[in-house]
């Protein structure tokens, strides 16, 4: 076989890329149900797990100033797709996101990955089913609650149920820009309205009984999901810290990702 001059440049190329310490690579997992969910893993250390919001995918996370301080202070870094979301399985029936099948599918991979023990950040709605996560799986030791109030504690929360209804029917006023964000993406309505129908709303009784250490962390403009303060109220082991920033752009600050590296260091008390 003829080797041509471009060759070993491009066999140099892989070689490197795969021995980039930070370097991401994807993998999938069928989780309880058989839904597939896709994952990425990068670096290596103490495994932390990235939860992201409504409509976003793991990719979003990898943009922020979060991703490579995790990466540059030694933690091993878990991106997930959640279900109905980025590259994995997008079921539209709202029985598959029933009964905290997202937390269900988090707890299922950490099992499979055979981690004892991590840490997790989520914002946003990643903050609702991280929350849940925290209720049932003790192996979660330290939690981060970035862009969430107390206002998901209400099964009937208003916000949630707008958004359900806007989803559902296009004639619903005052939803205009956020269905035009939806089509512009390309995203399934039904997907996300059966994400909204079966949220999880963590009471207050079980939020009062965590034992694990939170960070409640908004944006110092970001009202959308209630107040932050109210949040880590309820929470025993909680600590709140405001930083610039409205609900959009908070968690593309330096200011939250150090908050949230100082809070991951401390030594759990």
């Amino acid at each position: 076989m003829k080797i041509t001059s471009l060759q070993p440049l491009l066999l140099f190329a892989c070689l490197l890329f795969f021995h980039l310490p930070n370097a991401q690579t994807s993998y999938y997992f069928n989780s309880f149900d058989n839904t597939k969910i896709h994952y990425q893993v990068a670096g290596k250390g103490e495994p932390i797990l990235l939860i992201h919001g409504f409509t976003n995918t793991l990719n979003d996370w990898i943009k922020k100033p979060i991703y490579d301080s995790l990466l540059s202070n030694g933690y091993q870094v878990l991106l997930v797709d959640l279900r109905g979301n980025g590259l994995s399985d997008k079921p539209e029936d709202p029985e598959a996101y029933a009964n905290n099948a997202e937390a269900k599918d988090l707890m299922g991979l950490m099992q499979h990955l055979q981690f004892k023990s991590y840490k997790a950040i989520g914002y946003s709605r990643g903050s609702i089913i991280l929350a849940s996560l925290l209720v049932m799986d003790k192996h979660c030791s330290k939690a981060v609650l970035g862009g969430m109030g107390a206002d998901f504690t209400n099964p009937n929360w208003p916000r949630r149920i707008g958004f359900f209804n806007a989803l559902m029917h296009d004639t619903i006023p005052g939803y205009e820009s956020f269905r035009k964000y939806i089509a512009g993406k390309g995203l399934n309505p039904k997907v996300l309205a059966s994400q909204q129908k079966e949220q999880p709303s963590t009471s207050t009784a079980q939020l009062s009984k965590l034992k694990q250490s939170v960070l409640v962390i908004c944006g110092i403009e970001d009202t959308d999901n209630g107040k932050g303060e109210d949040l880590q109220q309820l929470i025993p082991k909680a600590q709140f810290v405001a930083v610039p920033g409205n609900h959009n752009s908070a968690s593309s600050t330096p200011e939250f990702a150090k908050a949230i590296v100082q809070f991951l260091q401390k030594s759990n008390k």
